[in-house]
């Protein structure tokens, strides 16, 4: 879950390109351009040809085209129009070349025209077109001839842009079983001939908790990446708010699309606190909340009031209303601590989750102290998934050192820096280590 802290191809990048040899080009700006663009890439791609696995193999070797190129020629003043452009050529290119793909794409496509046809026009409910593409494939990928965490891992690798490990992450698995998973997904779109297209009116109440729960993953490995050298991936973080906001837009009587884009600002609000000058990790209660960003949190708190009325609270306002109560507070000590654990318990007969147990246990921890919170999180010590979850490592180290048990919180920081996946938590676990052998 996102922690409540205890609880178009045609855009210009911004330096407008460069001459050739003028030092503009790296290997880094190509990446910043893809990761900028790869969705609405795919999602053009995916519209036009209807398939997912050509999609992604012609982005590729746009990419590498532009690795060839663009040391010479400069990072053109449109780089996604530019990418976008070289994709269709080599997807025509390789429809040209392989007649038996080009029938199998002319099939889905044909079956695609044909259940445009039959819906409703946009206009009959509302709806009008998706505004942006990737939104679109979001949908589609949620359609339930998938299984439930195949169409969420699908759709967070393929349109969002996470990597395959990024995406065992969210789901507490290994990245092979991911990858199987994944493969698996797209097997079954290509032999069931799921056809890439906006759902129907009737669709959409069955196809929008797979579309949430997208956005969700996506906005949580922004803000706490699951590799790399920043603790925040603040694009991913952004365009996950962006999406949300459009959502929220499109389906306003949706009360948990209220929620999620409510818990959303509510959390990405911290931002600017939450790392030091050095990209360190800054905790709640050690964070400077004049920096906290008062317009969001005024717009999730509004959110949240229309989340969590009329009718029994979703999990995303549950969750937004626990946001809403830290963002609230002066400080951690006036924090609602025992509402929040009473959120905790609605949200565990919502979604049960170890997650969700391990927030609950850190909350119990502030409201009834350390040895409380800590005999939850160790009967929360047989379920396997928190093998490979380090926050739940890092919770116990931290009430095991506030309990004077350094010995034992020495164990735990090993194990949850073992499971780091960014050089700003290794550095912040090894520090906690250093100290736990000072005071020793």
């Amino acid at each position: 879950m996102c922690p409540g802290e205890g609880g178009g191809p045609e855009a210009v990048s911004p330096g407008e390109g460069g001459a050739a040899g003028d030092g503009a080009f790296s290997g880094a700006a190509v990446e910043a351009v893809f990761r900028e663009e790869r969705g609405l890439l795919l999602a053009s791609l995916v519209r036009r040809f209807g398939d997912l696995d050509l999609a992604e193999e012609v982005t590729s070797e746009a990419v590498e085209a532009a690795l060839r190129h663009w040391p010479a020629e400069g990072v053109p003043a449109r780089p996604g129009a530019w990418l976008l452009t070289t994709a269709r050529r080599k997807a025509v290119d390789r429809l040209r070349r392989d007649q038996a793909y080009a029938a199998r794409l002319a099939v889905l496509q044909a079956d695609a025209e044909r259940a445009e046809a039959a819906a409703p026009a946009p206009d009959a409910y509302g709806m009008g077109e998706l505004p942006d593409e990737r939104l679109q494939l979001f949908f589609t990928c949620a359609h339930p001839a998938l299984a439930a965490e195949d169409r969420t891992a699908l759709t967070l690798r393929c349109l969002a842009g996470l990597t395959t490990p990024e995406v065992a992450r969210a789901f507490l698995v290994p990245t092979a079983t991911m990858a199987q998973r994944i493969v698996r997904a797209k097997k079954k779109i290509r032999v069931a001939r799921i056809p890439f297209r906006v759902p129907a009116p009737d669709e959409l109440p069955e196809r929008l908790p797979g579309v949430l729960q997208v956005l969700y993953s996506l906005f949580t490995e922004g803000y706490a990446a699951s590799s790399g050298p920043r603790l925040q991936r603040l694009d991913l973080a952004e365009e996950a708010v962006r999406l949300a906001r459009i959502l929220h837009r499109l389906l306003p009587a949706e009360r948990e699309a209220a929620g999620l884009l409510a818990l959303l600002l509510l959390v990405h609000a911290r931002r600017g606190a939450r790392t030091g000058p050095e990209g360190e990790p800054v905790l709640l209660e050690d964070q400077d909340r004049g920096l906290w960003d008062r317009a969001m949190i005024e717009e999730g708190r509004a959110l949240v009031v229309r989340a969590l009325t009329g009718g029994p609270a979703g999990p995303y306002g549950v969750q937004a209303a626990v946001a809403a109560l830290h963002d609230e507070a002066a400080d951690v000590e006036s924090t609602d601590w025992a509402q929040i654990v009473a959120l905790y318990d609605v949200l565990l007969t919502l979604t049960p989750s170890p997650v969700v147990a391990v927030n609950r246990a850190v909350a119990v921890a502030m409201r009834d102290g350390p040895g409380t919170g800590l005999a939850l999180l160790d009967a929360l010590s047989v379920e396997p998934r928190l093998r490979a979850y380090g926050p739940y490592a890092v919770a116990r180290g931290d009430l095991l050192s506030r309990l004077g048990r350094g010995g034992e919180a020495a164990v735990a920081y090993r194990e949850a820096l073992e499971l780091a996946g960014t050089e700003p938590e290794r550095a912040a676990l090894r520090r906690k280590l250093g100290e736990g052998r000072e005071e020793g």
